[in-house]
């Protein structure tokens, strides 16, 4: 799985891996801030961005095309940013290469098995707009709109739609991600990890709640957590400012 990424900036090197439906410049704010102290790698996850489509999607394939991609550029020791399902990813990598691990920072996701499904109006649309031929975005986001009410939703869903010789289309694998939604959703327990983690909730997101601090503090004893105040989910979109300082401050601890 040879995944699409990009490399910006000097020094120590840093991982940041998006969440579902995303893509490497989803976390392009946070790039942006970081790339001045550190070398920073954005990665396309399988099945998403410019990186190959694959039928199976494990967090356990997934952390080991990341680790592919930072053996490819010869990187020894690292730090990883992961974004919800990018979270998961970057907890799954704590089983490969614990030794290797600088820091590891994970914004709003436990590792747990969720058991709601969230994204059923999301994949109807997607859906809605593959049965049509498509000639603008603008289009798109119509379909979109019968099934997705939330406006920044569909504009975060149509930075994946693109051109290409044969039209525009998804660049995510929609009917991969749907086979595989219940794995997406899970969760298998890593070992215990002791090394420095630091855990960033959304104050008004669902993806971490006190019911998962027993599993938070079984598989990660020592992280740290920090709460940002009126935000929800995407937490680095809405007070980049905030997490930025907060990853920053992290990174530069002793």
């Amino acid at each position: 799985m040879n995944l699409h990424y990009q490399v910006d900036g000097q020094g120590e090197a840093i991982i940041l891996i998006h969440g579902l439906f995303g893509s490497a410049d989803n976390l392009g704010l946070l790039a942006r801030a970081l790339k001045e102290k550190y070398k920073v790698i954005s990665i396309d996850l399988r099945n998403h961005g410019k990186s190959p489509h694959s039928e199976t999607f494990t967090y356990r394939e997934m952390a080991t095309d990341v680790l592919a991609v930072i053996d490819q550029c010869d990187i020894e020791h690292f730090s990883l940013i992961g974004h919800s399902m990018g979270g998961k990813v970057a907890m799954a990598m704590t089983e490969l290469a614990a030794p290797r691990l600088n820091h590891l920072i994970v914004l709003d996701m436990a590792p747990v098995h969720y058991h709601v499904h969230r994204h059923q109006n999301v994949f109807t649309g997607l859906q809605e707009v593959s049965k049509h031929t498509v000639n603008k975005r603008s289009e798109a986001e119509t379909y979109l709109a019968k099934h997705i009410l939330e406006p920044g939703v569909r504009q975060f869903l149509l930075k994946s739609y693109a051109k290409t010789d044969n039209g525009y289309n998804w660049r995510f694998n929609v009917d991969g991600l749907i086979a595989n939604y219940e794995t997406i959703m899970g969760w298998q327990d890593v070992p215990e990890f002791t090394g420095k983690t630091l855990f960033v909730k959304g104050q008004d997101s669902e993806y971490i709640l006190p019911e998962h601090r027993e599993s938070i503090a079984k598989q990660f004893p020592l992280a740290k957590a920090h709460m940002v105040a009126k935000t929800g989910h995407w937490l680095h979109a809405e007070k980049p400012d905030t997490v930025n300082r907060i990853i920053l401050n992290f990174l530069q601890s002793i």
